[in-house]
């Protein structure tokens, strides 16, 4: 009979049981430390919201309750649809989006040291959680959902300064309240009232580009602010397209000034031919369009055309914000900020504080400057400009009495309907100075549908 060797096989289990052992502690080590963030800050993770905690308010720059539980499970929107593109929402089947999503550790009370602890960070919980103190200005937010009256949009507005969001609205919208019983109908619905269009919405910006467009070629020197242009109403390419003014305008001679101010087509459609494919690339990379945002705002990406491959006309449609370009309203408020601000792009950013359930401040957000898109010199060049938009030209519907207002309309071809009305800009306050990006979906013109928004929101604001 053969001798079995006993401590063979104990050796070998040993090692077996050794080796789940370490397994086991490898995944445990991922999950609690490597990948802890990631999950404790999943929309899709719903443990803070089956505890007993409460879950602190969202509150607006002024105090004003944007979200609020009275007892735990029961959240509130005392603004409802109007606030709902900030506050977004938390449930128990749906996850979480907006503040409630990028803020949500604070707002059960957990750290994300705590919350990648599991059922243990119950025994460190406080019984309410923090407080979130938002930049928005609840009333700057009302005024811009009611002025879009009921059509499809977005209005942001910043402050030039700092980047703190004071209004974020988009409409169609939703009530955060009843968004879970009423999921279903709202996923399925044509109008999108879940997109948030001003950070997700993509759109050709048309006429806006052009402060940009003026910007690099004064950069690349393939003009100056004293050469005449010919207008006569049209650019004809060798491929037989071209490029018309709108109505059948024709400008006649105009310098880099008239063709802000009256939105000469066929002046920047010969800039952007100068700038030529590399030109162009340089501009949009220069502004961040190729570069994410990172933070409490995310935003979907620019569409940017391929520049090497563009033909003529194509070229030429870049210089007027058409042929495949698409970009979000947060981005062009972005940049009127940035021609308004000496050439310094400020990062958005949409809370301020979170405070304690004993009242104590326990993080606060600082500025952060993003990038300096343009030189100094340059930016004031384009934002007078803008401002003579303002009192002496298609952005007229935009100007306050006693107020510096700046701005540039577009109208943007869509192959959907009829086209977008767009309005970016900047005013100066008595203690701040704002910047805009708003888009009237389907309304033709940004001079007679956005403008007037702009107007609203600075007569709001101006007082504060």
């Amino acid at each position: 009979m053969e001798k079995v060797n006993i401590k063979k096989y104990v050796l070998h289990c040993a090692l077996i049981m050794l080796t789940g052992f370490f397994l086991l502690m490898v995944n445990v080590f991922y999950y609690q430390v490597i990948a802890a963030d990631e999950l404790a800050e999943n929309p899709l993770n719903h443990r803070s919201s089956i505890s007993n905690i409460v879950r602190g308010s969202i509150l607006d720059s002024e105090g004003r309750e944007l979200a609020v539980s009275y007892e735990a499970g029961s959240r509130q929107y005392p603004y409802g649809a109007i606030a709902a593109p900030v506050t977004g929402y938390v449930g128990e089947t749906i996850g979480s989006a907006g503040v409630e999503q990028s803020a949500g550790s604070d707002l059960s009370g957990q750290s994300r040291q705590l919350a990648s602890l599991g059922p243990i960070a119950q025994f460190f919980q406080q019984e309410r959680g923090n407080d979130v103190r938002v930049t928005i200005d609840a009333d700057a937010q009302e005024t811009a959902y009611y002025a879009l009256d009921g059509r499809k949009g977005a209005v942001v507005v910043l402050d030039a300064d700092t980047g703190a969001v004071i209004a974020m609205v988009s409409r169609p919208s939703f009530n955060p309240e009843s968004i879970e019983d009423a999921w279903d109908e709202l996923v399925q619905r044509e109008d999108s009232p879940l997109l948030n269009r001003a950070t997700q919405g993509l759109y050709p910006p048309g006429s806006i580009i052009k402060p940009l467009i003026a910007d690099a070629a004064l950069d690349e020197k393939v003009t100056d602010v004293n050469e005449a242009f010919q207008c006569d109403g049209l650019l004809q390419f060798a491929d037989g397209t071209s490029i018309r003014e709108s109505h059948g305008a024709v400008h006649g001679s105009v310098r880099l000034e008239d063709a802000i101010i009256h939105s000469c087509n066929v002046t920047f459609g010969t800039l952007a031919l100068r700038l030529k494919p590399a030109g162009l690339e340089s501009l949009f990379s220069r502004f961040g369009f190729n570069k994410e945002l990172d933070g409490d705002i995310t935003d979907a990406s620019a569409h940017l055309p391929g520049f090497s491959t563009l033909s003529e006309g194509d070229i030429a449609q870049v210089g007027i914000g058409q042929s495949s370009l698409l970009v979000t309203p947060l981005r062009m408020a972005m940049a009127a900020m940035a021609f308004g601000n000496g050439g310094v792009m400020m990062k958005p950013y949409l809370v301020d504080e979170v405070i304690a359930p004993s009242g104590l401040v326990i993080s606060k957000s600082k500025p952060v400057k993003w990038l300096e898109v343009t030189s100094a010199q340059r930016a004031a060049i384009i934002d007078s400009y803008m401002e003579k938009v303002v009192t002496d030209g298609t952005g007229a519907a935009a100007y306050v009495p006693g107020i510096r207002v700046t701005g540039k309309t577009g109208t943007a071809e869509n192959s959907a309907g009829a086209d977008h009305g767009w309005f970016m800009g900047t005013a100066q306050l008595k203690n701040r100075k704002i910047a805009f990006g708003i888009i009237v979906e389907n309304s033709g013109g940004g001079g007679s549908a956005a403008a007037p928004i702009a107007r609203q929101i600075i007569a709001v604001l101006m007082s504060k």
